[in-house]
């Protein structure tokens, strides 16, 4: 199977675009009634879930979360105290509140300086092989969670605002199912009424059935499960999880009425209803030109706003510690500043922030040098950012997948616990 790069996520367009074209529109609302609040409350205790926030573009950590001040590569901010034992950027005030629920790992070291191949790298544990694809961390949690849900409808594995990597060897039922922030997907129902559409859903469930008695592949077996999981997708009262416009004006109002912060909001949403994966992306971060003018109005004032929100809002309502969260984005910045007032890529010593899910909190876990150039202390990888999802998550990591050339692959690629997290 050919490797990709290129970030995807799953609409239902995708499997049935065979029939007809399909036309975008917003979810139809529902009646959130008390035998739906019941049934989240029920689906949230019986499981874990994770939410990773995406900085794609690559993220300048030396600004955010590991300063420099008084050095030749510490740029214009200073750092300022949190709730916990660490400082953070001076334009992060809302998140610096909500420290003692995070982590940050200051001691990231990685390989991939290029968007394509880190962005892969960061969300699967592996670099791109041509001869394999691998799953995405969403999809293996989903894969790995999913038997603690029965009453689930809607999809495991949802992408916010942007696509993801994709499911890999897992097959085509864990890919992300992807949706704006207004909770906007693709329409199945294409104008038709409901006698159409069943003929044609019945017309497509023959040909699947056909492709698959003749034994043609995964493809259409996967293609079949998400058919009938679409079926009751349509009707599912859990649908109402993705309409945040539907939530208390200050309630949108404290994530920020801006697509991150409905993001944000969505999430949280979704982790009530019981779905084990949500990544949620905001762009904007491959800040070569005009670093600091760009962060202090732009960037840091929606992740704030929107990231405090939602540490706040799963911890008031009693799900952060079910909950990971993770803050990456596929690499960090030069700690040098070019002369367009930028940095560039660079993924020899950046930040990873995590926290929730019964993961310590308040806290730095490792170091870098005076100037931000290099790691001083023990260096983790994507894999061990993982391993640590897992082990909070309750997943086991001896766990095994077998690629579909009959290799097997043990989940995060082998990576190890960062002990700091749980001692």
């Amino acid at each position: 199977m050919k490797s990709s790069t290129v970030p995807r996520g799953m609409t239902r367009r995708h499997f049935m675009s065979h029939m007809a074209g399909a036309t975008a529109m917003t979810v139809p609302a529902l009646t959130l009634g008390h035998s739906l609040r019941s049934h989240a409350q029920e689906l949230k205790r019986n499981g874990k879930s994770a939410i990773m926030l995406w900085m794609s573009g690559g993220p300048p950590s030396i600004d955010i979360w590991d300063l420099k001040p008084g050095t030749i590569t510490g740029g214009e901010f200073r750092p300022i105290a949190t709730s916990g034992d660490e400082q953070i950027s001076e334009h992060m005030p809302m998140m610096a509140k909500q420290m003692h629920n995070a982590t940050i790992i200051r001691s990231m070291s990685t390989r991939e300086a290029d968007h394509g191949r880190g962005s892969y790298y960061m969300r699967t544990g592996y670099v791109p092989n041509p001869n394999v694809e691998h799953p995405s961390y969403g999809a293996v949690i989903a894969h790995q969670t999913i038997d603690q849900r029965p009453q689930l409808e809607i999809p495991p594995f949802v992408t916010v605002g942007g696509g993801s990597t994709g499911p890999g060897f897992l097959g085509m039922a864990w890919a992300p199912f992807a949706v704006n922030s207004n909770g906007q997907i693709r329409n199945l129902q294409m104008g038709m009424d409901d006698r159409r559409l069943m003929q044609r859903m019945a017309a497509l469930d023959l040909v699947e059935k056909g492709f698959i008695k003749e034994k043609r592949g995964q493809a259409a077996e996967d293609h079949q499960k998400i058919l009938r999981k679409t079926l009751a997708l349509m009707t599912s009262e859990q649908m109402k999880s993705f309409r945040v416009n539907e939530e208390p004006a200050e309630v949108l109002e404290r994530y920020g009425d801006n697509n991150f912060g409905k993001g944000c909001l969505m999430a949280r949403r979704l982790v009530e209803t019981g779905v084990p994966f949500i990544e949620v992306n905001l762009g904007g971060w491959d800040l070569h030109n005009d670093i600091f003018n760009t962060l202090s109005t732009q960037r840091l004032p929606v992740l704030d706003r929107a990231m405090s929100a939602l540490f706040e809002d799963l911890e008031q309502r009693g799900l952060l510690e079910d909950t990971a969260i993770m803050w990456m984005g596929e690499f960090g910045r030069t700690p040098r500043i070019n002369g367009n007032t930028g940095r560039d890529h660079w993924a020899r010593a950046w930040s990873v922030v995590v926290g929730g899910a019964g993961m310590n909190g308040g806290i730095a876990v490792g170091k870098t040098n005076s100037e931000g150039t290099q790691v001083e202390t023990e260096p983790y990888t994507s894999q061990d950012i993982m391993a640590s999802v897992c082990k909070s998550l309750g997943i086991s990591l001896e766990t095994t997948f077998t690629s579909r050339s009959g290799r097997p692959m043990k989940i995060a690629n082998s990576g190890k616990v960062i002990k700091e997290l749980f001692v």
